[in-house]
């Protein structure tokens, strides 16, 4: 409970909000209840901890102190059928050419992906 009180004491002074602007942003009822959280006299709603990591782009992870970078814990994330795709070599390889081959339709399929991707999902 400390660190996360302390977490939030930190976001809030390194933006340089008082806790009273803090109260106002977030719709936290006053003052006195920023303090209490930032003491660990009182605690802080989920909707309220969610806002927090919204508004200074950092994770809950973070917050709550069970990591020490603001972003989070990072994760390697390999799907099973990736990684199974990714035992058989050979396959694999193929796999990679054909997305990487100028006239294959994995390659057109990649290139779409990758637009969404970098649209939003808009497209091109």
């Amino acid at each position: 409970m400390y660190k996360m009180a302390e977490n939030l004491r930190t976001l809030r002074i390194s933006a340089g909000y008082s806790q009273k602007e803090l109260a106002e942003l977030s719709g936290v009822t006053n003052q006195s209840t920023v303090a209490k959280i930032e003491n660990g006299k009182g605690e802080a709603t989920n909707k309220l901890l969610r806002w927090y990591a919204d508004h200074f782009d950092v994770s809950l992870d973070w917050i709550f102190g069970r990591c020490e970078k603001p972003q989070g814990k990072l994760y390697n994330y390999e799907p099973d059928i990736l990684r199974s795709k990714m035992e058989n070599k050979e396959e694999w390889a193929q796999f990679v050419k054909a997305c990487f081959e100028p006239n294959s339709a994995l390659n057109a399929k990649l290139q779409e992906a990758i637009l969404r991707l970098s649209t939003g999902g808009e497209g091109e």
